[in-house]
């Protein structure tokens, strides 16, 4: 029997939250192991673990995966979150690819310049009120079915899970004119699995902050 899962990154959101949700939500218990030092991740690069020397990096199945879009997609698919046939994988990727978008300018903020930050809020903001929310709202009210595609759960629902939620820690009051978003995001919520990943004291990381930020810096001397 395999072990679990070995997630290699920082304490943190970052590129690895994904992956964390999509496994909580596969129901898929996962060990951490965190780089915290600039040691440790002197040791990681030069032990052959990271293909192209970046993290994050994920033992699974008896491989070293690294490349975040490749890692979902191999999790996606092993737990059947990934549509039943090609047009339905098409549609969750390019759903997906517009959730990482905004999801990256989001998580981004905490590097921008005090002084330009208000202004990169006003864009983000206008980008998730007049662009990226009525797509899903659109597709939702398209087809009135639960989930984004194939009318079952896949990793697209996930990751749009994930992303209202930083949304809400931007400005709450962007979903108000999204009454089919806030369904959805209520009823994934819900799901036992999502449930779970979403109480207190389980692997989802906080928001990341300045804080982190200088730690990060001189584990990787950036």
């Amino acid at each position: 029997m395999a072990g679990k899962p070995v997630l290699h990154y920082v304490n943190a959101r970052g590129r690895m939250e994904c992956v964390r949700w999509l496994l909580a939500a596969a129901g898929v218990e996962f060990e951490e192991k965190f780089i915290e030092t600039p040691e440790a991740w002197e040791k990681i690069k030069n032990d052959g673990s990271l293909v192209f020397q970046q993290i994050p990096m994920v033992e699974i199945d008896g491989m070293k995966l690294v490349q975040t879009r490749a890692i979902l997609n191999y999790i996606a698919t092993k737990y059947n979150l990934y549509g039943k046939d090609m047009k339905e994988r098409a549609l969750i990727d390019m759903y997906t690819e517009g959730i990482i978008d905004l999801s990256e300018m989001i998580s981004q903020l905490v590097l921008c310049p005090p002084d330009q930050k208000d202004a990169k809020i006003a864009l983000i903001k206008d980008k998730t009120k007049n662009c990226y929310l009525p797509v899903f709202e659109k597709v939702l009210k398209s087809h009135g079915q639960d989930y984004l595609v194939g009318n079952r759960l896949t990793r697209a629902d996930i990751h749009l899970l994930e992303l209202l939620l930083y949304i809400e820690e931007l400005d709450s009051s962007l979903l108000s004119s999204f009454p089919l978003l806030k369904a959805l995001k209520t009823r994934i919520s819900n799901l036992p699995t999502v449930k779970k990943f979403l109480q207190p004291g389980s692997q989802r990381k906080p928001p990341t902050d300045e804080k982190f930020i200088q730690e990060a810096r001189k584990i990787f001397k950036f």
